[in-house]
């Protein structure tokens, strides 16, 4: 029985490994070289695995930084607070208002009902304000809060949590949306050149002119900005950084052979552009991607910063800088900021030049040699 057994494990084993080779040779052959390119370059790769790590735990943000319980057993009933909004009358409490799990009082009505409140590893979330401090806001890191409180007494670690997420969020959407609009425009001025391709960069000279903060400024005098208002002021501008090299690729491949009877044997422009054409203006544009993404966080921090970025109380890394500055005596404040956006930077630019790398032609990793 037990060498049948281990050799069931083996050939099982055995048609994972041909499945997994399968799927592997099913890619191109300059697929493949990028992708061993990549991994073959550590620092990228590891950069990566941490980057979607932190990014990944950060989407369950509630789950992880909340002033409301994970779960409550309570009368043999299941509540999840994180997501529904429960009163106090459900738990025995006297007013129909939402239920403060934070009180005392109410913890000893679910406690009394033998019942128990699963709470995050955190029990602040990014407004909360913490009432039990012993010293004025600021305050230094305690077993409470690890890394301090800021000057309105709210938990700095629960709160780069949530501005890491932002970013993360504001620079993906703002680095899909610049890709679209780049890809689109580059590739309709490059395919028909002529007079759309002059009126085209004649536009993007006179766009790229405009003085982006101070346009910023002015219409923050007129609405308050919040997340969508500022990716679409952001995604006006950041779209020009595709446009040439797309274009130029696109000029490249506009005479080639197979463009040209394509076009002889009555193929729609639309599908030369998708199918024959696009493909290679993605590697130029694949480079420049993780680097958009890095000015996208960058920007997002500058203007909260300055104070013209997301609503007062949102969870912000640049507002955290700017308590920094207003705040010297409490230096845990800057450290902080600083700390979470060097690292983050760090893996952006380290993923950056990995992808770089993996689809430059002329760079051959050691290990394929």
């Amino acid at each position: 029985m037990n060498s049948k057994s281990s050799a069931n494990v083996q050939s099982i084993n055995a048609e994972k490994n041909a499945a997994a080779k399968k799927g592997i040779s099913a890619l191109s052959p300059i697929t493949q070289r990028r992708l061993a390119s990549f991994v073959a370059s550590k620092r990228s790769f590891y950069s990566l695995v941490l980057f979607l790590t932190l990014f990944v735990l950060s989407l369950f943000a509630e789950l992880i930084a909340n002033d409301k319980p994970i779960l409550i057993q309570y009368k043999n009933d299941y509540y999840s607070p994180v997501f529904t909004v429960y009163p106090e009358t459900t738990f025995g409490g006297d007013f129909a208002t939402e239920a403060e799990y934070t009180d005392p009082y109410l913890q000893e009505l679910i406690k009394a009902e033998g019942g128990w409140i699963l709470w995050p590893l955190i029990r602040f979330s990014y407004d909360t304000i913490n009432y039990e401090l012993d010293r004025p806001a600021p305050s230094p890191p305690t077993t409470d809060n690890l890394l301090g409180t800021d000057d309105q007494g709210r938990d700095v670690l629960a709160r780069v949590i949530y501005g890491f997420r932002i970013s993360m969020l504001f620079a993906i959407a703002l680095t899909i949306g610049s890709t679209v609009v780049g890809v689109a425009v580059g590739a309709i001025q490059g395919f028909f050149g002529g007079k759309i391709d002059l009126i085209g960069q004649c536009f993007i000279e006179i766009w790229s002119g405009l003085p982006t903060l101070f346009i910023l400024i002015i219409l923050s005098s007129v609405i308050e900005p919040n997340f969508w208002w500022l990716l679409g002021i952001m995604l006006l501008f950041s779209w020009m950084a595709l446009v040439d090299v797309v274009r130029a690729e696109f000029l490249r491949c506009r005479n080639l052979e197979y463009v040209t009877a394509a076009k002889a044997l009555g193929v729609p422009n639309y599908l030369i552009m998708w199918r024959h054409m696009l493909p290679n203006a993605m590697v130029a544009t694949m480079t420049f991607m993780p680097f958009i993404f890095t000015g996208g966080v960058t920007t997002l921090t500058a203007l909260d910063f300055l104070g013209f970025g997301l609503p007062p109380g949102s969870a912000s890394l640049g507002e955290l800088v700017a308590q920094g500055k207003a705040n010297l005596h409490a230096p845990w404040l800057g450290i902080s900021a600083f700390a979470v956006l060097s690292i983050m930077l760090t893996l952006l630019v380290f993923i950056g030049e990995g992808v770089r790398d993996a689809f430059d032609p002329r760079h051959i990793s050691e290990r394929q040699v």
